[in-house]
């Protein structure tokens, strides 16, 4: 869970998180960020035009992690960036405009592959968000998605190409990627 939607689900609902379990410890997480930075590269031919781009919030500390476990495979710097969808999604009303959650693409998308990175794939509009403020910096050649957990009930036909862990779960749960693991439960 983003750290907005932390402080959007305390101050609006006055709810807190409940752990209930812990489902993927910090050594866990980082398996998966090295074996995810490995599936792209592998699947890219290398990074040389990849640009890992983090959606803010939640994305941006995983974007980090997997654009310096990408640049320890291939030996060389990645580009990285982040991007905030906020006005693009279609409940923007609905949700805290953040100042501190500001876009920086580093290069031209125009013709590069973009991986758009989140912490945890739910119903696919922050990814569709994140899909459609990206083509307002240029036109990438490909886009593809990697996300630390996916938790099913998808809204939209959206599909992650690099999964951390597939989580199922029910709509009341949810589920918290933080740098020590990553944690199941309820907002109370």
């Amino acid at each position: 869970m983003a750290e907005r939607e932390r402080r959007r689900a305390s101050a609006v609902q006055n709810a807190v998180f409940q752990t209930k379990s812990q489902v993927m410890t910090a050594d866990d997480v980082a398996r998966a960020i090295h074996r995810m930075a490995h599936e792209i590269c592998e699947r890219n031919s290398g990074c040389e035009n990849v640009i890992i781009i983090g959606l803010q919030t939640g994305g941006v500390g995983l974007a980090e992690r997997l654009a310096a476990s990408i640049g320890a495979i291939e030996g060389s710097t990645v580009n990285l960036g982040s991007l905030d969808a906020t006005m693009h999604r279609d409940d923007f009303d609905l949700r805290p405009i953040s100042s501190e959650a500001a876009t920086h693409i580093p290069v031209d998308p125009t013709n590069k592959i973009i991986v758009l990175v989140d912490d945890v794939l739910y119903t696919g509009r922050t990814v569709r968000a994140g899909l459609e403020a990206i083509h307002s910096y240029g036109r990438p050649e490909a886009i593809q998605l990697a996300v630390m957990v996916d938790r099913g009930h998808r809204e939209l036909p959206i599909r992650p190409d690099f999964v951390g862990k597939n989580l199922p779960t029910r709509h009341s749960e949810m589920v918290d990627v933080r740098s020590d693991g990553v944690f199941l439960g309820e907002l109370l």
